[in-house]
Formats: C-alpha cells, sequence, structure tokens
C-alpha cells in the first residue's frame, strides 16, 4: 500500500482545504480529481480489510473516506456562489489551456487565411478590392497615412466613446458569429477564421509592399494584440462546439455532449468578450494618434506589452496545485 500514498496525502490536502475555509469552492476539475482520490481511497480501504494487520492504516483511511464523503455531500448542497475574481483569473485560463489544442486549430485556419490573403495581394494588387471589406483601405496606403498623420487631437476628440461603441459591438458579432456557426458541424468557424486572416494578410502585405511596415505596426499592434487572440479564442470555442455536435470517440447523445462543453463555451465565449471590450477601448482612444501625437515606437511597445501579459495571463494564470498533479500519479 506503500505506493497509494501519494494519492491519500493529496486527497487529505483537499479535504485540508475544504475544512480550513468553509467558503472554498472548487473547480469542475478539481471536483472531479476529489472523487477520484476518494473512489481510489475507497478501493484501497476495501482491499486492505481482507488483511488482519495494519489497524493503523485502516481507521486513517476509515477517517478520510468519513470527511471526503461529508465534503462530497456539502459541496452538493453548496449554493452557487459566482467569484468574478476567481472566474477571470482562475476558470477562464484553466478552460482556454484545457481546450489548447482547439486553440492552435483556430490559430491555424487563420495562418492559412492570411498566406492566402497576403498572397493574393502579392501576385495580384487589384485584388485587394475584392478581398478587403472596408473602404477607407481602398486606396494607396501612403495617401492613407499621409492624411492620418496630419490629423490632430481635435480631429478625432469627441468621437471616440461612439467609435470605441461600434467597434465593440461589431467585434463581438464577429466573435460570435466564429462561436455560434461552429454549430454547423465547423465549417462555419473555419469560413469565420479563414476569412479573417485572409482579411489580416491582404491589409498586411498591401502596406507592407507601399513602405508602411511601421505604421501598420504602430496602428494594428495596440488594439490587435488584444482583438485578434480573442478572435481566436472565439474560434477555438467554434470548434470545441463542433466537435460535440459530431461527437467523435463518443458514444453519448449529442445533448449530452452539449450539455457537458456548454460551460466551457460560455466561459471562452465571456472571456473574448471581455478581452474584446478593452480592445475596442484601446482602439479609439490610442490606436488612432499616430505620429507627432505618438510617436510609433511606444505605441508599438505598448501592444508587445499586452500581447506579453496576455500570453502568460493564459498560460500560466490560475494553474493548479501541485497536490492536483501527484494524485494523477
Amino acid at each position: 500500500m506503500s505506493e497509494e500514498k501519494s494519492h491519500w496525502d493529496a486527497l487529505e490536502t483537499i479535504l485540508k482545504r475544504l475544512e480550513a475555509d468553509s467558503a472554498a469552492r472548487l473547480s469542475l476539475m478539481e471536483i472531479e480529481q476529489f472523487h477520484y482520490l476518494y473512489q481510489r481511497t475507497s478501493s484501497d480501504l476495501g482491499k486492505l480489510l481482507t488483511f488482519a494487520s495494519e489497524p493503523e492504516v485502516k481507521n486513517y483511511l476509515e477517517s478520510l473516506i468519513g470527511r471526503a464523503f461529508a465534503q462530497i455531500h456539502q459541496l452538493e448542497k453548496k449554493p452557487f456562489n459566482f467569484a468574478p475574481k476567481q472566474w477571470w483569473w482562475g476558470t477562464f485560463p484553466d478552460v482556454f489551456r484545457r481546450h489548447l489544442l482547439a486553440f492552435w486549430c483556430s490559430v491555424a485556419i487563420t495562418v492559412l487565411g492570411m498566406a492566402f490573403g497576403g498572397g493574393a495581394v502579392y501576385l495580384d494588387p487589384p485584388s485587394k478590392e475584392s478581398l478587403i471589406p472596408f473602404s477607407h483601405l481602398m486606396g494607396s496606403p501612403s495617401e492613407r497615412v499621409a492624411k492620418e498623420e496630419k490629423q490632430g487631437i481635435k480631429e478625432l476628440s469627441g468621437r471616440q466613446t461612439s467609435f470605441s461603441a461600434t467597434l465593440m459591438t461589431h467585434n463581438t458579432r464577429v466573435a460570435l458569429t466564429t462561436l455560434a456557426t461552429g454549430f454547423l458541424w465547423g465549417l462555419g468557424t473555419i469560413i469565420s477564421l479563414f476569412y479573417n486572416g485572409v482579411i489580416l494578410g491582404a491589409v498586411a502585405i498591401d502596406y507592407i509592399q507601399d513602405g508602411q511596415a511601421l505604421f501598420l505596426l504602430a496602428w494594428l499592434l495596440p488594439h490587435g494584440s488584444i482583438e485578434i487572440p480573442s478572435i481566436l479564442i472565439a474560434g477555438q470555442a467554434g470548434l470545441i462546439l463542433a466537435h460535440a455536435v459530431i461527437g467523435w470517440g463518443t458514444r453519448e447523445s449529442m445533448r449530452t455532449r452539449l450539455r457537458k462543453a456548454s460551460p466551457d463555451l460560455f466561459t471562452l465565449a465571456t472571456g473574448a468578450g471581455l478581452l474584446l471590450i478593452w480592445a475596442g477601448l484601446v482602439e479609439s482612444f490610442l490606436s488612432q494618434y499616430h505620429e507627432p501625437v505618438l510617436p510609433y515606437w511606444l505605441k508599438i511597445l505598448f501592444g508587445l506589452v499586452e500581447l506579453f501579459l496576455l500570453a502568460w495571463f493564459l498560460a500560466s494564470s490560475g494553474k493548479k496545485r501541485s497536490f492536483i498533479a501527484e494524485g494523477k500519479r
């Protein structure tokens, strides 16, 4: 039984945490781990009962299982108590990491779209009129840059709030469409991600070919470092939804699969929506100001810092304690 002691210790660690704080709540992953450790310890006790020796170990396991049983019933009766801080710093990044493969698929589809859009404009510059749906990007990038740099603070003042609201509404609509169309066996999500990539690639090559790469980075990075990952997260959720609809590798009914996936879909959609609110504010109040109002290097630095913090947040925030990993061994 010595090899099982790590599981008993992991269960007792969770119990001590719950017993020390009556308001403590476990995430879905922690609850699953708690039940696993409880069942495994119960099995160990059953095996031990066949032996007459080891009375101290037997008493310890009986006590451990009794405490766990009490906590299981207590957890079932706990009222719902949403904690925004815990959700943002724990649940959201944890759900994101558990579906990392879907996120990288979302990235890959978008990159393919960028390659297609960029390649089309590079080989056939006039094709940008068919690929880019925004009228203000139809003209020469150099002419637009010259016009934007002539604008001062006065020309933009008073319009930021309404412009920010418009951006948030548009971006949220794109994100929700990308997610919801995953119900069409993922085809809608794939098309949406690919098309967004086409636009991004076409605009990028258009500006780079015209010698406006610095302006492009200073214009896109402040808000794009948050906005683009948010759309990718929405695509991640759309692919999760598609998997639930298709049901690869499971015999569960579609209703059951959708019910199991819905908490994670809600978490990713809400997280992406909150990130898009920030991106909309940044795009309206920072991205639209260019030199000489704001130096390009400052805007680029700001965007890079945002991107680094977002990557750190999604990769590291809310990581489970080591006892969970131990319990899975």
